[in-house]
């Protein structure tokens, strides 16, 4: 029996993995996204695709470590402080968007039928949105940092923290439970408290001392095991106590995001994460009992859409009642339309305590799967046919008859250290950049920096471009400042141009179109860098300076043999390598007409 029962556990990995490897690129090809290949493959592979699995629970159960260690790394990229500033979205905002979506969804289980209890057991549960699900989606398009990114973050976490006082709930409406004193609620809520301050004291007093002494035993794989350990006892330490494991793992990432093992931690478990994250997509796909679905799919039909289109609705009013835009309302509502894992647990209290029958678990759970399968649909559908948020232009000023001496388009890292020089000397400086963003932050820094599109003609005209005596090209992007540079040569030549080059081959046709001036964005600084180096190593400054200068003259006729040439080639010969090798020649700027030929043959010895 046993290697029959290992063979099949074999069989099972092989099916999971390779359901996966062959589903997700091909998604990811068709532009559907990793999260709905997994739910596909899960689907396909599990009790009601090619049956391949009997208990999709079970797999279900244990990748919910997945969403574990995909919160402890979100933890600990958020410091206690960021947290603490993030307090006012997590319990206001959280509390008016779990509060709407909760009367709508109850008021729509109430129009199928359901009783009030029932209906608001079913909208509670559907208010609980699939953390798994969200984050994913937000980590693919590299949102999560952002603004409205951690404001769907902050409801999330309020969600987790739901889950007590709603499985309490549960608990105190069942009618087997109705009679008896508060007294188990009260524990129960006690106990998670108590949880919660134990996990906070470990992480304040213990957790660093524990990695410091690990680390002195300079073993990879022991602080590995550590790692886990932190993520998996925390999650424990919170399941115990009736709290989230996600939530557990979450704060055990934030109490160590300000220690110096942070990176490696990170490093240590993101490995974990992905492949246990897939496993849980694949089990939620397999979760989807057809079956259910066949035998009510009239109800299941209407009410996926009915909940759905009602969370969203109540998410996108919350939210542009708290002064988001529509374009970020619109996101946050198509995101967070979906129910969430936790509602498998919130529903199955109920069926066990006798609120809700065996057959409106089965449907409720079929509904809340479905959705979770449809979103990452809905958000692909939501974003190709809507328009791109459009950018307000309120305070921000136009280019329109500027008359300064230097005009600098862009206004960028690189544009920001130039303009310093200029205005050392007084010089009047016109500037102009096309994104609005980066002009807001300019003005909160003194700076006035006018709106307009350096490629087109008119813009160039109306900055003064026609009476500027020098036009600074400082953008961020080659095809851009080509465009630049091929206008103002042939619109406005009385203007020196000192344009941004990007690599070698860029300065070569730069200095090939024209341009007064141009300047690789990094060699200056790379080589004041060098520079530093030999400093640390007790170089004299005198030679440092002598060194730079020696680069900076070999480069100058490594350039100049390039341009004479026509390609990186015709400099290689300047280069300083690290390899052993023959002195090499200077590569002369013209070739001799006639190959060098000996002026006396020196004949050959015959052996002896």
């Amino acid at each position: 029996m046993a290697p029959e029962h290992d063979s099949n556990m074999l069989v099972s990995a092989v099916a999971l993995l390779g359901a996966a490897v062959i589903a997700v690129p091909l998604f990811r090809r068709l532009g559907l996204g990793s999260v709905l290949g997994y739910l596909a493959a899960g689907l396909l592979i599990g009790p009601f695709g090619l049956g391949l699995f009997s208990d999709p629970h079970a797999i279900l159960q244990f990748a919910e470590l997945g969403v574990v260690m995909f919160l402890f790394i979100i933890g600990l990229e958020m410091r206690p402080s960021h947290l603490w500033h993030l307090r006012r979205q997590i319990f206001g905002l959280g509390t008016l968007q779990i509060a709407a979506c909760t009367l709508g969804l109850t008021g729509v289980g109430m129009a199928f039928g359901f009783s009030p209890v029932v209906a608001f057991i079913g909208g509670a549960g559907f208010v609980l949105t699939s953390t798994a699900i969200v984050m994913q989606l937000l980590a693919e398009r590299g949102d999560i940092a952002l603004p409205h990114g951690q404001k769907m973050v902050s409801v999330l976490l309020f969600e987790d923290l739901l889950i007590v006082p709603l499985l309490a709930l549960v608990s105190f409406l069942s009618p087997t439970t109705a009679t008896e004193t508060s007294a188990p609620h009260w524990i129960s809520m006690l106990t998670g408290i108590a949880s919660l301050a134990g996990l906070i004291a470990a992480g304040v007093w213990l957790l660093n001392p524990l990695f410091s002494i690990l680390a002195l035993a300079r073993t990879r794989e022991v602080m590995s095991a550590a790692a886990l350990l932190v993520v998996l006892g925390s999650a424990l330490l919170m399941e115990m106590g009736g709290l989230s494991m996600a939530m557990g793992a979450f704060l055990a990432g934030v109490l160590l995001s300000e220690s110096t093992f942070r990176h490696q931690l990170e490093a240590d478990v993101e490995p974990f994460r992905g492949l246990l994250l897939g496993l849980f997509f694949l089990a939620v796909g397999m979760s989807l009992d057809l079956k259910v679905v066949s035998e009510n799919w009239t109800l299941i039909a209407a009410a996926v859409p009915a909940m759905m289109a009602m969370k969203a609705l109540c998410i996108y009013l919350v939210a542009r009642a708290t002064h988001s835009s529509h374009h970020e309302a619109l996101d946050r509502a198509v995101l967070m339309a979906q129910g969430g894992e936790f509602a498998f647990v919130l529903y199955g209290a109920a069926a066990a305590s006798g609120l809700i029958d065996e057959t409106v678990n089965a449907n409720m759970t079929a509904v809340v799967v479905l959705s979770m399968v449809l979103t990452p649909l809905v958000v692909i559908v939501v974003r190709r046919f809507l328009k791109p948020a459009s950018q307000s232009m309120d305070g921000i000023p136009i280019a329109d008859g500027l008359e300064g001496s230097v005009l600098m388009i862009g206004f960028g890292r690189f544009g920001q250290v130039v303009s310093q020089a200029l205005l050392a000397r007084g010089v009047e400086v016109s500037i102009i950049d096309a994104d609005v963003e980066m002009i807001r932050a300019a003005q909160g820094f003194g700076f006035t920096v006018y709106y307009g599109d350096g490629t087109r003609l008119d813009v160039l005209r109306a900055s003064g471009a026609g009476k500027a005596r020098q036009i600074a090209v400082c953008v961020e992007n080659r095809a851009t400042a080509d465009r630049i540079v091929e206008l103002v040569r042939s619109e406005f030549p009385q203007a020196k141009l000192l344009v941004r080059a990007f690599d070698r081959e860029h300065a070569r046709l730069l200095v090939g179109a024209g341009v007064d001036y141009q300047i690789r964005e990094t060699f200056e600084s790379a080589l004041q860098a060098g520079g530093a180096a030999l400093r640390l190593l007790d170089v004299s400054e005198s030679e440092i300076a002598d060194i730079l200068a020696g680069i900076r003259e070999r480069d100058s006729e490594r350039f100049a043999l390039e341009i004479a040439g026509g390609g990186y080639e015709a400099g290689l010969g300047m280069l300083l390598r690290n390899t052993p090798q023959t002195p090499s020649r200077p590569t002369p700027f013209s070739k001799p007409r006639t190959e060098g030929k000996a002026l006396n043959e020196v004949p050959s010895e015959s052996p002896t």
